[in-house]
């Protein structure tokens, strides 16, 4: 395959076979800029302003406490954030200030960051798909494809690829369906289980966690990290 330094990183992930390659992709840039922001970043006047402006969601709030051993950049950021809010958003009750809120409800530095460069990930891979077979063979020898990853891929990817879009569906398909159709059997399983008249039984092995990772399946996050 051809490589540049748009495709290496995304190669890498699909030379690799376990788990969803999206997700993958959405884990490592979502490390990378949790990382950044909870480093020196946190002090950059530009980074700042933007922080200010947009916050994070909960689950980046959790995952800054959860990995930042030191807090007083955290509370620092928090002071000038809470500083923004007072001054677009509290002071008056009307109409404008609630939408500003509303707004910043769905914002989040971090998110916005892991969304711009997965998709920029996501424009490689389609590239990738079009005009690359050992890629192709790649992508077909994944694991399984998420729920939502498969949604995306199938949804945008059109245009990007082209004469290949047909390919890439019925792969992509292949890749989630299968990972249906393997959980379905271990949530059986599991369920089982607890049948009386299997008592004595002990529950299959890969049944044991497959709430969880029918969890992470059906929304690209595995409960221990939501």
């Amino acid at each position: 395959m051809k490589e540049n330094i748009c495709t290496i990183p995304v190669n890498e992930i699909f030379e690799q076979t376990g788990g969803c390659p999206v997700c993958t992709m959405r884990d490592l840039i979502e490390k990378k800029y949790v990382d950044y922001i909870t480093g020196a970043a946190m002090m950059e006047p530009d980074v700042r302003i933007l922080t200010n402006e947009k916050g994070f969601c909960e689950k980046h709030y959790k995952q800054m406490l959860a990995q930042c051993t030191n807090r007083l950049p955290i509370c620092q950021m928090l002071q000038s954030h809470l500083m923004e809010i007072d001054k677009q958003m509290l002071k008056a009750p009307d109409a404008k200030s609630a939408k500003r809120m509303a707004a910043l409800e769905d914002s989040c530095f971090v998110c916005e960051y892991i969304e711009k460069h997965l998709a920029r990930h996501l424009d490689t891979v389609y590239r990738n798909y079009k005009s690359e077979p050992e890629f192709r063979k790649l992508f077909e020898q994944q694991e399984y494809l998420c729920l939502p990853h498969y949604r995306r891929v199938i949804a945008e990817s059109k245009s990007a690829v082209g004469g290949k879009y047909g390919e890439l569906c019925k792969t992509a398909h292949s890749l989630a369906k299968k990972q249906s159709d393997r959980l379905k059997e271990e949530v059986a399983g599991f369920i089982d289980s607890f049948d009386y008249r299997n008592a004595g039984k002990p529950m299959p092995e890969q049944s044991r966690d497959c709430i969880e990772r029918t969890i992470e399946y059906l929304t690209s996050r595995h409960p221990a990290d939501m």
